[in-house]
């Protein structure tokens, strides 16, 4: 039997695409004669003109997302703030469909993962104190790379300028090659700037763009300069890269005693009160925090709409476990998950995504651990679960240069828009560093005690001060002296290597001379330190625990949602009997701004009595809905609703005073039914809360045929 390689999806034929191309690979290179061959390449020719064909009807369906977004705004999803007193860039206010819109997925993400994982949520303050973000790297690392204009000033975000340029320029070139001899017609009817590029060019362009996150600074800059990339609206130009902390700072307190930041994430908060999550975990592990809250980030150029913007909402958790333990107790349930996996080794080859079971990639090393692959599963469920399309998420890993030093393995989770791909949830193995790094700098040993089965005899090296001689010789410094040798252990543990230098130093000089780390130096003598190697009977493991963090942007993902659920009714029939178009979000109706529109035939006050009714029963039953009873038809009233993505609508006629029946229709399909107020408000709940299936109401209620809505 066929194939029928027309009913695959775009990234599954580019897989079988991949797969029959060494396939011809393997059999030239074993000499199979032409005639053999033959049918073999004529199934690869066959499969690229199904994707070129896909691609095409894609990029058909094409849409202005400039248009999807005014159309957000004037409906009031949400809207730049500030717009009376002329704005400031990267800051939007959420209005009631925006809000609800929200509220809705965060209710979604508890019961996904709070509830069902048995998390526990805290909630920690807004801005954090100096020390904390100098700890844990944040007042060093936490910044981006820019570029200014040379002529005008104009500050870029350096990686972003360059994916936008060559964006553009590979598009040009899309266009004007299919023009092919009215190419210079069609350039100039469309004001194109670029030009039809060289096959060799376009290769080093999509390389260089699926590899932008593994460039720093000053690397990407020579390629800026290898590729003639200057200022977009001015052709100016641009000067040398240089670094932008992205955090807002302010001062505590009316005197200004004490720095502090706007959290740019949540996470901070978890590492500061793992010891009293600990406590009331009653000391098992593994286990996870979570916390939804605002984050803030000083962007240089923000931009997209809700996609980089200076205040949004996350979503985080901290998964802390023994670094010798990353097993996960829940991973068979998502072992065959199929996930479209982007390893960093495929970006540097060039070798697309892989749809590969998590079970599978954890076994093979892709994924690191079961832990990491378990989270990894979990947020492709969630993702698919609010309503994003399957076929445009991928879990993009990270490569060696952006990966924080002390990772084990980090995924992001990128869903397609027509902005690109997009990270919206990143998925990281922190290892242990957070906690290693608060508990270095405070002296609070921030560990988990483990009772061991059998006791173990442990010999190493130790440090003993002399108490009795170190206060007289250091009097107030002796804090900072014993902040130095608190840096000399890892954990429970003192650090070897280092503990033998000192030793060394002062066994052959008779002294040894430190710098702490807020740079005062002290002189040891064999006085006032012991270095010595003890063996010691051990009954309880001391170790302090990896994190494994997912992260969610959420207004990221509700960029990206919107977007997917996003399109357009056709040849609908307007009231003066023309076809019109309407706009459609399909949102599942557990996401749904609102998830009922109860329509009276008129405000005629006739309908009153049963309206209060319908909205009674939906409120008894937890369920969101508004009435519209203004002017037009019933049609146009639900178009008007359908734009803002409300899945179900009942209309209150005059039938229903006879027998106090009701029509629930359909958004999608525009099908109805119609049953008594108790049984349609039933419906309803059941439908917002996944109990059941418009397919399956369908099934067991009969079909009813009214007027065109």
């Amino acid at each position: 039997m066929a194939a029928n390689y027309e009913s695959l999806e775009i990234p599954e034929l580019e897989s079988t695409i991949k797969d029959q191309g060494e396939k011809i690979r393997d059999l030239k290179a074993k000499g199979t004669a032409k005639d053999a061959l033959a049918p073999e390449v004529a199934l690869l020719t066959q499969l690229k003109n199904i994707l070129k064909a896909k691609l095409e009807a894609l990029e058909e369906k094409k849409f202005d997302r400039s248009t999807l977004d005014s159309m957000l705004v004037r409906r009031f999803f949400f809207a730049p703030s500030f717009q009376i007193y002329g704005g400031v860039a990267g800051f939007y206010d959420y209005g009631p469909s925006g809000c609800a819109l929200q509220n809705n997925i965060l209710d979604v993400w508890r019961k996904h993962f709070v509830l069902e994982e048995d998390m526990l949520e805290i909630e920690c303050t807004n801005i954090t104190i100096d020390d904390v973000f100098k700890t844990s790297g944040h007042v060093e690392r936490f910044a981006d790379w820019m570029v200014r204009d040379a002529v005008t000033g104009e500050i870029y975000r350096q990686d972003h300028l360059v994916k936008q340029v060559l964006k553009q320029r590979l598009e040009d070139h899309e266009v004007l090659k299919k023009a092919g001899a009215n190419a210079a017609a069609e350039k100039k009817k469309l004001k194109i700037k670029g030009d039809v590029l060289d096959e060799k060019l376009v290769e080093e362009y999509n390389a260089l763009l699926e590899s932008l996150d593994n460039y720093q600074g000053p690397e990407l800059f020579t390629l800026m300069k290898k590729f003639s990339i200057r200022a977009p609206d001015t052709g100016n130009e641009l000067t040398e890269p240089v670094m932008f902390n992205l955090m807002f700072d302010t001062q505590i307190g009316p005197t200004g005693q004490f720095k502090g930041y706007l959290r740019p994430e949540t996470a901070q908060g978890h590492f500061l009160n793992f010891k009293k999550l600990l406590e009331f975990n009653n000391n098992r592990m593994p286990f996870a925090s979570a916390s939804v809250g605002k984050s803030f980030r000083n962007e240089i150029s923000p931009r997209g709409g809700l996609l980089r913007v200076r205040e949004f909402t996350m979503a985080e958790i901290e998964h802390f476990v023994d670094a010798t333990k990353k097993d996960h107790t829940r991973f068979d349930e998502v072992r065959s998950v199929v996930l479209p996996l982007y390893s960093a080794a495929n970006q540097l080859s060039n070798g697309g995504i892989v749809q590969k079971a998590i079970g599978e990639a954890v076994d093979e090393g892709m994924v690191n651990n079961q832990t990491l692959g378990y989270f990894m599963a979990r947020i492709w469920l969630f993702l698919i679960r609010i309503g994003c399309d399957k076929n445009r998420i991928r879990f993009r890993q990270h490569m060696s240069n952006e990966m924080a030093h002390y990772a084990c393995d980090c995924w992001d989770a990128e869903i397609e828009s027509s902005s690109g791909w997009i990270e919206c949830v990143g998925c990281a193995d922190r290892s242990a560093y957070d906690l290693t790094a608060h508990s270095n700098a405070t002296g609070d040993k921030l560990v988990v005690r483990e009772l061991l089965p059998e006791p173990i005899m442990r010999t190493a090296w130790v440090l003993e001060p002399n108490e009795k001689k170190l206060g007289p010789k250091f009097k107030r410094d002796l804090s900072k002296v014993k902040d130095y040798f608190a840096s000399l252990k890892d954990g429970d543990s003192w650090k070897e290597g280092e503990l033998l230098k000192l030793k060394k130093t002062i066994d052959t000089d008779g002294k040894a001379s430190i710098t702490t780390a807020d740079g005062f130096t002290f002189e040891l003598t064999p006085e006032t330190v012991t270095i010595v190697e003890k063996t010691e009977k051990i009954s309880i493991r001391e170790f302090i625990p990896n994190v494994i963090e997912p992260s969610f942007g959420i207004g990221r993902i509700i960029h990206s949602l919107i977007e997917h659920v996003y399109w357009v009714r056709e040849e609908a029939k307007s009231e003066d009997g023309k076809k019109e178009s309407r706009t459609v979000l399909s949102f599942p109706p557990i996401v749904a701004p609102y998830k009922c529109l109860i329509v009276p035939l008129s405000n005629q006050e006739v309908f009153e009595k049963h309206t209060k009714l319908v909205v009674s029963k939906l409120r008894q039953l937890g369920v969101s809905n508004r009435i519209d009873d203004s002017a037009g038809s019933i049609g146009r009233r639900y178009a008007r609703n359908d734009e803002i993505g409300t899945p179900f609508g009942v209309t209150i006629d005059f039938q229903t005073l006879k027998d106090d029946t009701v029509t629930l229709r359909e958004r999608d399909s525009t099908k109805q039914i119609r049953e008594s107020i108790a049984v349609i408000s039933q419906i309803i709940q059941d439908l917002c809360t996944e109990k059941t299936t418009w397919a399956e109401v369908e099934k067991k209620y009969p079909a009813f045929v009214s007027q065109d809505v």
